[in-house]
């Protein structure tokens, strides 16, 4: 507060007391009037310095900041950080179920991996042990075919050297009764006489046992 210095001057001081005089005529008032002022400079301490530099006002200073101070820090007992607590133990809270629930998920993922490779190992021996089994009991159908052929095959080997055989000696018996035929044709053509059955057989056995040997 700025103090004007004819302010001043006419200000009464502290316990200052003084009597009005009435102007000229009118009746003189018994009233006196005792006034409590501030006397200029008071205002800012007697030196004129800024107030919160003022030494005789550290007492109050140091009161109103400690007040201030336990003020604030009830206000940050008991509303500041009971909130900021609660939302960091929420977020904690938050935070260790999304980690419980995602190591439930891995759990799962791994249980559902290890399922899949089992049953990968078992259907992996499963067409192993089918396609074994298949192989064999191709193997074995192809040797009993094979053996069937084989049977069938010397069967008509059989019948066929046996049918060789019976066409090998009627060709033989048949060239014996050409031969013989043969050789009485032409002994009657170059003798001009029948020769005896008998004679042309032996003669052609003859020849036959000599060629063989």
């Amino acid at each position: 507060m700025f103090v004007t210095e004819a302010y001043a001057q006419s200000a009464p001081t502290v316990g200052e007391t003084h009597t009005e005089t009435p102007a000229v005529g009118q009746p003189q008032p018994e009233a006196t009037h005792t006034e409590t002022g501030v006397a200029h400079g008071a205002e800012h301490g007697a030196s004129g310095v800024f107030p919160p530099f003022d030494q005789s006002t550290y007492a109050s200073q140091v009161l109103w900041l400690a007040i201030t101070f336990g003020l604030f820090y009830l206000l940050m007992q008991k509303v500041i950080v009971p909130r900021v607590g609660g939302i960091l133990e929420n977020r904690h809270g938050r935070i260790a179920q999304d980690l419980d629930e995602a190591a439930r998920l891995k759990a799962e993922a791994d249980a559902a991996v290890e399922t899949y490779e089992k049953e990968l190992a078992a259907a992996r021996a499963k067409a192993s042990s089918i396609g074994a089994s298949a192989r064999d009991a191709a193997k074995a159908k192809a040797d009993a075919d094979r053996a069937a052929i084989e049977a069938g095959l010397a069967e008509k080997l059989t019948a066929a050297e046996k049918r060789i055989a019976g066409i090998r000696d009627q060709a033989f018996a048949d060239v014996g009764a050409i031969a013989e035929e043969t050789a009485t044709a032409i002994v009657d053509q170059l003798v001009g006489a029948k020769v005896k059955d008998t004679d042309v057989k032996a003669a052609i056995a003859a020849a036959s046992a000599v060629k063989g040997a």
